[in-house]
């Protein structure tokens, strides 16, 4: 297998640049559109369970097909080009449903068909990428989150400042839609699998079989999992609830979900500034998650992925902590800055960790299985914490209340400890 050129790995990530339109949207967007619609925070949080459960179930079955798939287009590139389409449609009707139902169920479809995509994308690595190079090539992948999550998180308020234009939420998300889609058919088009024959010679056990086989490659693969089910809990404490930390904790807008339709048109202009800057938090976040990914694949090369990840989320720890206790604009966004730093090794190095077990022919499943303990943590997320955050109410005076949505940022922080903990355990050869 040839070495991948600086050409290829740009062009090889470029799919999961148009991804992350799709995906940024949905993180930033969907708690104003769900909270109009009269969400509270743990209605809210149980919304946000499509991402797991379609992660723990979607990922390990698609993953596992395509694996034994044959068709015309290959065994990976039929998911990577129906999940965005199907996806793209959903985009395109949840900022325009009429009620919360049917709001929910296109974030249902949207999470589902992000990964149908997502697994085989990633099982693509080790397919065409050679061995030495996997760490590198994930870091690539990292790069192309940071620089499509920079690009679409940061057009809207690029536009109110430039050019002083409002970009609707519809209009964002349909972004997301056309650059979902544009991206996987570049990819489908560029991108050359495994030869058919091999593909058909896979055989792939069933369910129970592969995931007792995954856990078989190695002792250090529980560990690895068990680093990923915590840093997952963390790091999606910070992305769900970011938006309404920025609305409610932030700009001080009390909790709406009730209000009369006055009291909501009274903050319309002040939750307007408030998703802006949650957006320019994330662009920050994801640039600098874009300028450290290629450095942190180097010095992992150099120095092990184990001890880059560990300095990596103690980053991040440190960003979270800070923003559970000071609220000033300019510290919020300085800190999600810094916590980008632990997000770019966090899309590379577990996977590069992951990587050197994985059998041939097994790709998609072991991806698949993987991808449980980045989906599973976040029911936790979804649930429990959303939980806390809606039963710690506070009275902000004249009859409004609000919740404590930065203790989101406690939580995840502490569960990163945790994970950071548990990479220092780790074996690496």
């Amino acid at each position: 297998m040839k070495k991948f050129t600086t050409a290829q790995f740009l062009n090889f990530a470029l799919g999961f640049f148009g991804l992350q339109f799709a995906w940024q949207m949905r993180i930033i967007l969907s708690g104003p559109v769900t909270e109009n619609l009269g969400a509270s925070p743990f209605i809210y949080g149980l919304i946000w369970l499509a991402g797991p459960f379609t992660g723990m179930v979607v990922q390990p079955i698609v993953g596992a097909l395509s694996d034994k798939t044959v068709s015309p287009l290959g065994r990976r590139r039929p998911y990577l080009l129906g999940g965005a389409i199907i996806a793209s449609l959903a985009l395109w009707a949840f900022p325009n449903s009429a009620n919360l139902w049917i709001a929910a169920a296109m974030i249902w479809i949207i999470d589902a068909c992000i990964n149908i995509a997502q697994g085989p994308y990633r099982a693509l690595i080790p397919d065409v990428v050679p061995k030495e190079q996997c760490s590198l090539a994930n870091s690539y992948i990292s790069l192309a989150i940071g620089l499509g999550s920079v690009v679409a998180a940061g057009t809207a308020p690029f536009l109110k400042w430039a050019f002083d234009y409002q970009m609707s939420i519809e209009s964002q998300f349909i972004m997301g839609a056309v650059a979902f889609t544009l991206a996987m058919i570049w990819t489908c088009i560029t991108i050359k699998e495994v030869k058919q024959a091999k593909a058909k010679a896979v055989q792939a056990p069933n369910f129970l079989t592969s995931l007792k086989d995954f856990f078989a490659l190695s002792p250090e693969v529980g560990k690895i999992c068990t680093m990923q089910f915590f840093t997952w809990i963390g790091t999606m404490c910070m992305m769900i609830f970011f938006t309404q930390y920025a609305i409610h904790t932030v700009f001080c807008v009390p909790d709406l979900t009730t209000a009369a339709p006055t009291v909501k048109e009274f903050y319309e202009s002040t939750i307007v500034d408030a998703t802006n800057f949650s957006s320019i938090c994330f662009a920050v976040f994801n640039l600098v998650c874009f300028l450290v990914a290629i450095p942190i694949g180097v010095l992992a090369a150099k120095y092990g992925n184990k001890k880059i990840h560990i300095i990596s989320i103690i980053t991040m720890i440190a960003a979270f902590l800070g923003m559970a206790f000071f609220k000033n604009h300019i510290t919020v966004a300085a800190l999600m800055g810094l916590s980008g730093i632990g997000w770019g090794s966090i899309c590379a190095l577990p996977f590069a960790m992951l990587a050197r077990y994985i059998k041939k022919g097994t790709e998609g499943s072991v991806m698949g299985i993987f991808n449980i303990f980045i989906a599973g943590p976040q029911v936790f997320v979804c649930t429990l914490v959303a939980w806390i955050i809606n039963k710690c109410v506070f009275d902000m005076g004249s009859d409004a209340i609000n919740y404590h949505w930065d203790y989101a940022f406690l939580i995840g922080a502490a569960c990163l400890a945790v994970a950071a903990v548990i990479t220092a355990k780790i074996k690496e050869a």
